[in-house]
This record gives structure tokens, C-alpha cells and sequence, in this order.
């Protein structure tokens, strides 16, 4: 005989495992099927986000950015440590710990919400059937009356720079070199690639990062991309935009990169080369013919604007359907299917979903960009403020970058924010927290924000919209 459970999860990462734990929550009998295996060969939950994705590359960018502050920041402080030195293996220990002690955390949540987690493959069949294969490969057949799919996105392998030991690596292989490379290449100047650049530039690798797109960051709002190149490159990254790979040769402690630019063909030589391109949905082994759901032709299950699939009865969350990859929107997507699930009319606002790059600074903004409204050909106004005129960033010796507002012309309401900083990822969140209700950027001027804080700069850039800021003279541009 066969189980059964109200809802069935396929998938255990922040999109799996929170859809799952409020599932329970909300009284549903509820499984959770994931098939990661650790270091040690033992399954855990958490997905790619806790085990090799958000948590370890943060854990060792704030290693690294301390470490840095010790060889070249403290003396501003009158604080003499003498010779500087950095333990990778104690480096890279403290991330294991880390990434334990969340894993472990999931389990312990699984336990007290009373979900049913399932160590192994889950396959989709007809009928809102579930094929359970265990780690010990014994099949069983359960019976679900829904079925998330929650199975997350693997990094994109590319022709020319074929994976290979621990010399050609993807992000995950970043995240364990024992030692600092030389010189070390990335392609890929997105998110992943410079964080991870970030992380061993900071401990002494030259790093070279080559990006096949014309413009650097072609995402975020360019003011901003233009001031994050110019501190990159400051701080030594050296960015080499329009940059195709076009191949890779191996040897025996390093790989040649061959690459066009502008000026034609070169090749450069590394001793470690990060493939950071991007990733695609993973969905390898998921889905039975007869299963009724269907995907596109880039890969990415259908789904319609409450994650819902064309099989009835069955939704799809996270970095497997259309949006950005973002644990946090895998996230909330799990929580909205979950209620509507259980009967409630939950649902997400995608106009508000921040996206954040944890460099130093860092980058952050939600909503539309200024090149966005520019190209739409909507009127809007701009407030900025740069943390050089703030009182906390100057104290904390953090004044790179600014605070960027854009509002609606005739309304006043906020459109778009972006933020390259100190704590740019938590400034911008009181952006997406004021976009979510309708405020307007005189909503964020009139305001008390504490002082000093970096919170601030936001304050003073919503002033600046409508040509009121007190710490800055006043240049509103109007569009």
C-alpha cells in the first residue's frame, strides 16, 4: 500500500523546505523528498542556498573582507596588528561549521513542524503520483493530492571551458580551493563570479574577470554599474568586458584561456578558472511523460502567476520557473503556494523583489532602473546621495558609493531604488518595505531616520527626489 500525504515537495532547498514547513504549519500532512548528499555522505536538506550556494560564499566573503580590513584598514584606526596572515583551512572550516549548523537547523525544523523529510530522487507521474527512489535505490509509489516542485537550478557548463579537477572549477569548486591561486580567472562578471573574484582577490590572487556582454553589470541601473567597475577595479579586479571564451587548454598546473575582445584574439594563463555564466533549472530525471506539466524551451517548468503548472494539482517554486534565481523569492513563492494550497488567496509581488551582490561595497535595488523608464519613455525624478556626506560612514571609514531614488514625475511614487554601500542590502530592503505599500518618495522624506546611521543616505536621496535635501545642494534632474 501505497502513502499518501496532503502535499508532497519535491526539492529541499529554501524554496522546497520552506514550502514544505508551512504546508505543515498550515495542517497539511506534508513529505519532503531531497537527494543531497554532504562531504561526509550523509543527506541534508538546505539545497544549493545552504550547502554550496548563498551561505558558504558569504561565509568566506566575510572572512575575507575582515582579513582584508586587518592588513589594510586598521591603521586608520590607530590599531597596529602587525603581520597579517589568513588560515585557509581554519577558513574554510568556520564556512563547514556553518553550513552544519543550518543544515542540521532544517532537519530540527522539519522535526518540530511534523514534516515527513525523504532522503532521496523524486520522479513526477500521471496522476499527482510520486516515484520515491531512496538512497539505497528501493522505489515506492506516494500518492500526494498536491505536488510542489521545488528541485532549484545547477550552474551552466560551457563548450569551451569544460569543468576539470580543481583547476576549471563552477561556483561550487570555488568555494574549496585550499590554497590562494596566483592568478586567478573568471568568466562571468555576475553575481556569483564576483563574489567569489572578491573573495580571493581580497587574499592575494590576481584575478582576472572576463564578461562576453558589452556593458559591465547589464542589469542594475549603470549609474551604479560604472561606479562598481571603477571601485573593482580600485581595489585590483581587473574587468575585461566584451570578452567571449572562446577555448581552454590544460596543463598540469594551470589552464590557457583563449578569449576575443575587441582587439581580436588573446590568451591569458591561470592557475585557477571559475566558471560563473549563470545557471539553468534542474530538472534532470523529474518528470514522467504522462506527468501533464510542461516547460519552455529554455528549460523552465510553465507556471502562471500563482506557480501553479498545467497539471492540476500540481505547482512549481523556486529557480525552476521563470523569474530571478533568488533564494529569497524561492522562498516566499514556496509560502504563497503553501497558502493557496490550504485554501487561502496568498499571493507575491514581483515588482518588489530586491536583488543583492554581497561585494564590498555592496550592491543592491529593486524595482525599475533609470535606464528602464529611460527606454519606456516615462517621466520620473531622481534623488541621489552619495555616503561620503554621511556621518556613520564617515566614522566607519565606509564612504564608496551612494543611494539612488527614482519616483514618478506626477505622482511622486517610488519606481525603482538602487544602492551601492555600506549595508546596501539592508538600505535597499526599507525601499522594497515603502515600494510594497505605495509610498511616495515625500512618504520617506518626512520620516525619522536615526541618527547617525548609514539609513540616512536613504532619507536624504527621498529629500533629493523633490529637490529638498539638507546635506547635499540640490541638482534634481527632471526627465
Amino acid at each position: 500500500m501505497s502513502k499518501k500525504f496532503d502535499v508532497v515537495v519535491i526539492g529541499g532547498g529554501p524554496a522546497g523546505y520552506v514550502a514544505a514547513i508551512r504546508c505543515a504549519q498550515l495542517g497539511l500532512s506534508t513529505a519532503c523528498i531531497d537527494k543531497w548528499l554532504n562531504k561526509e555522505n550523509k543527506p541534508v536538506f538546505g539545497g544549493t542556498c545552504l550547502n554550496v550556494g548563498c551561505i558558504p560564499s558569504k561565509a568566506l566573503l566575510d572572512s575575507s573582507h575582515k582579513y582584508e580590513e586587518a592588513k589594510e584598514k586598521f591603521g586608520l584606526h590607530g590599531i597596529a596588528v602587525g603581520e597579517v596572515s589568513m588560515d585557509i583551512g581554519v577558513m574554510l572550516k568556520r564556512k563547514e561549521q556553518i553550513v552544519k549548523n543550518l543544515t542540521m537547523g532544517v532537519a530540527t525544523l522539519f522535526k518540530a513542524n511534523g514534516v515527513t523529510p525523504l532522503e532521496g530522487k523524486g520522479k513526477l507521474l500521471a496522476g499527482k503520483k510520486v516515484e520515491f527512489t531512496d538512497h539505497a535505490g528501493t522505489t515506492e509509489i506516494i500518492e500526494a493530492s498536491n505536488v510542489i516542485i521545488a528541485t532549484g537550478s545547477v550552474p551552466v557548463n560551457i563548450p569551451p571551458a569544460p569543468l576539470s579537477g580543481n583547476i576549471v572549477v563552477d561556483s561550487t569548486g570555488a568555494l574549496e580551493f585550499t590554497e590562494v591561486p596566483k592568478r586567478l580567472g573568471v568568466i562571468g562578471a555576475g553575481v556569483i563570479g564576483l563574489e567569489l573574484g572578491s573573495v580571493w582577490g581580497r587574499l592575494g590572487s590576481e584575478v582576472v574577470v572576463l564578461e562576453a556582454q558589452d556593458n559591465f553589470l547589464h542589469l542594475v541601473d549603470q549609474t551604479v554599474a560604472k561606479e562598481a567597475q571603477k571601485l573593482f577595479t580600485k581595489q585590483g579586479m581587473d574587468i575585461r568586458v566584451s570578452a567571449r571564451v572562446t577555448g581552454t587548454e590544460l596543463k598540469e598546473n594551470s589552464v590557457v584561456v583563449t578569449f576575443q575582445d575587441s582587439e581580436g584574439e588573446k590568451s591569458e594563463e591561470f592557475d585557477k578558472l571559475i566558471v560563473a555564466v549563470g545557471r539553468r533549472p534542474f530538472t534532470e530525471g523529474l518528470l514522467a511523460g504522462d506527468s501533464g506539466v510542461n516547460m519552455d524551451e529554455r528549460g523552465f517548468i510553465h507556471v502562471d502567476e500563482t506557480c501553479s503548472t498545467d497539471a492540476p494539482g500540481v505547482w512549481a517554486v523556486g529557480d525552476v520557473v521563470r523569474g530571478p534565481m533568488l533564494a529569497h523569492k524561492a522562498s516566499e513563492e514556496g509560502v504563497m503556494v503553501a497558502e493557496r494550497i490550504a485554501g487561502h488567496k496568498a499571493q507575491l509581488n514581483y515588482d518588489v523583489i530586491p536583488s543583492v551582490i554581497y561585494t564590498h561595497p555592496e550592491i543592491a535595488w529593486v524595482g525599475k532602473t533609470e535606464d528602464q523608464l529611460k527606454a519606456a519613455g516615462e517621466k520620473y525624478n531622481v534623488g541621489m546621495f552619495p555616503f561620503a556626506a554621511n556621518g556613520r560612514a564617515m566614522a566607519s571609514a565606509d564612504t564608496d558609493g551612494f543611494v539612488k531614488i527614482i519616483a514618478d514625475a506626477e505622482t511622486d511614487r517610488i519606481l525603482g531604488a538602487s544602492v551601492i554601500g555600506p549595508n546596501a542590502g539592508d538600505l535597499c530592503q526599507q525601499m522594497v518595505i515603502a515600494m510594497e505599500f505605495g509610498s511616495s518618495a515625500e512618504d520617506i522624506g518626512m520620516m525619522v531616520f536615526s541618527h547617525p546611521t548609514v539609513s540616512e543616505a536613504v532619507h536624504e536621496a527621498a529629500l533629493a527626489v523633490n529637490n529638498q535635501a539638507i546635506h547635499k545642494a540640490n541638482r534634481r534632474t527632471k526627465k
